[in-house]
């Protein structure tokens, strides 16, 4: 088990007024795949690569601000019911945090209340797991109202499971928000209590959240507005793509969960219509359960849309499996993946190919059936965003009627109607009237045939 660093010096930006915390020990306890065996077989094609899972591990430490002073792999043959490792590797790494001077040992894996205790007693360190680390970045990156909501509702349904003894030595629990919080009370089952109240309370509130989110809903219906919603895995750049399409000006860097809170902009498609475009949070391999619940009011937003922009960085080496971890989330929220009327493919940064790779990738994507096709953009250059807006636009039209009619010239109300409340295809003027081609919503569809004498396009 050779350790290897990571930029454990290195400069790299901080978050606004967030305290640093002491040396931290990232260590991947990644499962040796036996040849021929059934879990091998079923996810050979989404098999990552150790160290990219690594790599991501600590840039979830990074993501709030941990100084990483060593991250390492740990193969272990089986999982082990005391200290998901195994004996020796714990001495290893309790040997190595010991020489790090490490406070925090991260394990990148999902462990058990008990393993975390153990673990807690063999390592004399603080132990957090990747649910509990992915919590504590979505609660520092919380910034609405729902936001923090839904954040502290999933991390107390993660924290009600640990309400075990640990730190024996400072006769305290483990217990309040956040793994850095400070220890909580002595007395279990109160705070079993405690917490499930609160978790009540944040239940009712998020509804009241819910309830106002179908009102706007419902508001956007009515106009009617149609969404389009970018899902992805973090950091595939979908932010940097949606200030790319709105002209907006959202946070957007080069870190795990740079933006959290959902946010929706207009979209100008090529002919004029409109849309409403929402960013929402990125999605991650092993992404915890109880975020998928407490986020399900935000990802109603994904579930509504009309057409949904699944965005992968084509360019990471870890690209299919991404696809297949976004995959799994989609179906979670029952969504198919392969909805090919409803999902557009982005491939996106593929300004970090050279002309030569580029090409290839254009190959590539000429391959694909025609009802998977994939779109190839650069949200930082611009490369391909007409071609993609033109492809949102022929998918929203799929539900709406093409009208051809004729109108006064004189009638500037009712042009001026039609501007507001149509897709104008072509405007031409014979004779004092316009020849005009629109596009419209079926809810609109029997205002204009009866106010304009429109009629619907022969194909």
């Amino acid at each position: 088990m050779e350790p290897r660093n990571f930029d454990r010096d290195a400069d790299r930006p901080r978050s606004a007024g967030v305290k640093q915390t002491g040396r931290v020990l990232v260590i991947g306890p990644y499962l040796r795949a036996r040849a021929g065996s059934a879990d091998a077989q079923s996810e050979s094609h989404v098999q990552r690569d150790a160290e990219a899972r690594l790599d991501e591990a600590a840039g979830l430490a990074r993501a709030i601000d941990l100084v990483i002073a060593d991250a390492i792999i740990a193969p272990i043959s089986q999982i082990r019911p005391a200290t998901y490792i195994g004996k020796g590797k714990v001495e290893e790494i309790a040997a190595l945090a010991k020489s790090l001077d490490a406070e925090l040992v991260v394990m990148d894996c999902a462990l058990a209340p008990i393993q975390q205790r153990n673990l807690e007693k063999e390592l004399h360190a603080k132990v957090l797991d990747r649910t509990g680390l992915i919590l504590e970045i979505f609660g520092r990156r919380a910034k609405t109202k729902e936001g923090s909501l839904q954040v502290e509702l999933a991390h107390l349904n993660y924290q009600r499971s640990r309400l075990v003894r640990s730190w024996t030595h400072l006769e305290r629990q483990r217990g309040g928000f956040g793994f850095m919080g400070g220890p909580g009370e002595t007395q279990i089952e109160a705070d079993r209590r405690l917490i499930q109240e609160r978790i009540s309370k944040l239940e009712g509130e998020l509804k009241k959240v819910q309830a106002t989110r179908r009102l706007h809903r419902a508001g956007r219906q009515r106009v009617p507005y149609r969404v389009v919603a970018l899902v992805g895995y973090t950091n595939a750049g979908k932010s940097t793509l949606f200030n790319r399409l709105t002209r907006a000006d959202v946070q957007a860097a080069d870190m795990l969960f740079a933006t959290l809170d959902p946010t929706l902009r207009a979209l100008t498609l090529p002919h004029g219509g409109k849309a409403m475009l929402s960013d929402t949070v990125g999605f991650i391999s092993n992404l915890p359960t109880q975020l998928v619940a407490a986020f399900r009011a935000t990802l109603e937003e994904v579930l509504e849309a009309d057409v949904i922009l699944h965005v992968r960085d084509i360019s990471h080496e870890d690209a299919e499996a991404q696809q297949s971890d976004v995959d799994a989330v989609l179906r979670q929220l029952g969504i198919n993946p392969d909805d090919s009327g409803r999902i557009i493919e982005v491939w996106n940064k593929i300004d970090r190919y050279d002309s030569e790779q580029r090409e290839e990738l254009l190959n590539i994507a000429a391959r694909r059936p025609e009802d998977h096709p994939a779109m190839l953009v650069s949200a930082v250059s611009g490369e391909g965003i007409d071609t993609l807006l033109s492809a949102i636009e022929e998918r929203l039209a799929a539900k709406r009627t093409t009208l051809d009619l004729s109108i006064d010239a004189a009638d500037g109300a009712g042009i001026s109607w039609l501007h507001r409340n149509s897709e104008v295809l072509a405007k031409e003027l014979h004779d004092g009237r316009f020849d005009m081609t629109v596009r419209v919503d079926e809810t609109k569809r029997d205002i204009v045939v009866n106010r304009f004498d429109a009629v619907p396009r022969v194909a």
